[in-house]
């Protein structure tokens, strides 16, 4: 038991603070049971943080805040499984990472290419909703976040000002990313991919 208790702290302490994983990030070091009682004195003592049922993070620390909040797009990795699944932010989520809205909405949408889940972390709702592998051909990718902040607001609600953000927080190697992905977004979305080129 105290050998797959220090391996377990030894990967987290490895991993670096930020770090969103779930109990079977660990299972090729032991049991089930073993690990789930390493993570739980790990918990007691503080050093991870339980952030719901199954999912933990080894948090970043502030100098006078203290522990930080954890990062979404990490949760829903560690939610995803190990890395073998994609993920794609859409919808309010999508729009907020691109600086087209303030708002952090309450219920953070990513699309996947795994199963439905949904976990609920403090106040917020983080959703893994299963889609086409269309939708996931660009996630992970600048275009990918483009398309969706897009569709969340809307082909009537897409003005100048929007299309000027886009503009000054995207960089040249990102536009030739939108360019080269294209093919994947709606006619209307790409006719604004290639006005950000211009």
């Amino acid at each position: 038991m105290q050998s797959i208790y220090n391996k377990v702290v030894s990967r987290i302490y490895g991993k670096k603070r930020g770090w969103v994983f779930t109990t079977n990030h660990f299972l090729d070091l032991g049991s089930r049971t073993a690990v789930a009682q390493s993570l739980s004195r790990l918990v007691k003592s503080k050093t991870i943080r339980r952030l719901a049922h199954g999912i933990y993070d080894y948090p970043k620390k502030h100098p006078t805040l203290g522990d930080l909040p954890a990062d979404y797009e990490r949760i829903a990795q560690a939610l995803a499984g190990r890395d073998n699944l994609k993920i794609q932010p859409t919808g309010a989520y999508a729009a907020n990472l691109l600086g087209l809205s303030e708002q952090v909405p309450a219920r953070i949408v990513f699309l996947t290419d795994g199963s439905n889940r949904t976990v609920q972390i403090n106040k917020r709702k983080i959703v893994l909703k299963k889609t086409t592998p269309k939708n996931m051909a660009t996630a992970g990718r600048i275009s990918g976040l483009v398309i969706q902040a897009l569709r969340h607001i809307g082909q009537r609600y897409v003005d100048y000002e929007i299309i000027g953000r886009l503009k000054t927080k995207l960089t040249n190697e990102d536009k030739l990313c939108l360019m080269k992905d294209i093919r994947y977004a709606p006619v209307w979305i790409g006719g604004i991919f290639r006005q950000l080129q211009k």
